[in-house]
């Protein structure tokens, strides 16, 4: 499953968007340059921000950072569901709140975004009652609105980090052109048997020298990342109810036992159960 980058429009003059998607059949495994803050309410449901996969119940409030991957939160929910979902412009952070020495906790909070941020209690009723106000009002208001929101989220303490480390597209792209190469041969490659000599050579360098810049870069081996590439993949198609077998086979593992053990060491749990349990919250 390739994931998209979403293309974001925004109405002249405005330097946010407010709206609310429903994308129920639709898995849509995306990122975007845009940080995101989603509101979605539903008796229970999936949330999957970078590497973390976990449900939710009631409702949920996000705050997902630019070009962090994301899957859109009413998948497979077939119950009633509800979403608000406030997308700011790319260069927000940078030209609207930088320059205001009094937006310092705002953009200490938009910075750490990128982990992808959940809130919690009396901080969600409060965002999500300002976020229903500022639906119906003019540009300037619902700037303000926004901007209130915003400090709101900053000095919350209900506050929880969905992700350890930096799960951003762009983590995969610190050198544009090679880095770039090498993940575009692993997603093509990644579920027959991607060759290490092979992309070393398609970026002009000897075996032992791609080695030392592909671990410098990700910190991980060539293996290992394929693995974890192939580990990502087989999670999302298990998402789509697949059977394990053959969602084995697809990512480009030769053996079902390798398979089943390599997922458990770094998921912590056997395909079938991770199956099992998400599927579980969304029928």
């Amino acid at each position: 499953m390739k994931i998209q980058k979403e293309l974001i429009q925004f109405e002249e003059g405005k330097s946010f968007k407010l709206f609310s998607p429903s994308l129920k059949d639709c898995f849509f495994w995306h990122y975007h340059p845009e940080i995101e803050l989603v509101y979605v309410e539903a008796c229970k449901g999936i949330r999957h921000v970078g590497k973390n996969i976990s449900d939710f119940k009631d409702s949920e409030l996000l705050l997902i950072g630019s070009n962090v991957p994301h899957l859109n939160f009413d998948y497979k929910i077939q119950t009633e569901c509800r979403q608000l979902v406030l997308q700011m412009r790319e260069n927000f952070l940078q030209e609207l709140i930088f320059p205001i020495p009094e937006f310092d906790n705002i953009k200490k909070l938009l910075e750490r975004s990128y982990l992808g941020l959940s809130f919690s209690g009396e901080t969600k009723a409060i965002v999500v009652e300002k976020l229903h106000q500022i639906k119906n009002e003019n540009s300037f208001n619902s700037f303000m609105g926004l901007i209130e929101i915003l400090q709101i989220l900053a000095g919350s303490n209900e506050i929880k980090e969905l992700n350890s480390e930096d799960t951003r597209i762009k983590w995969f792209l610190n050198d544009k052109i090679r880095m770039g190469t090498i993940y575009d041969y692993i997603h093509e490659n990644y579920d027959k048997s991607p060759n290490v000599n092979i992309i070393a050579e398609n970026v002009n360098l000897s075996t032992p020298a791609f080695c030392r810049y592909f671990k410098k870069q990700t910190n991980m081996t060539f293996t290992d990342f394929v693995n974890n590439y192939r580990l990502n993949q087989a999670k999302l198609l298990l998402l789509q109810n697949e059977c394990v077998t053959d969602v084995c086979f697809q990512v480009g593992f030769e053996s079902l036992s390798y398979f089943n053990k390599l997922f458990k060491k770094y998921i912590g749990e056997t395909p079938s159960a991770f199956k099992k349990k998400h599927l579980s919250k969304v029928e």
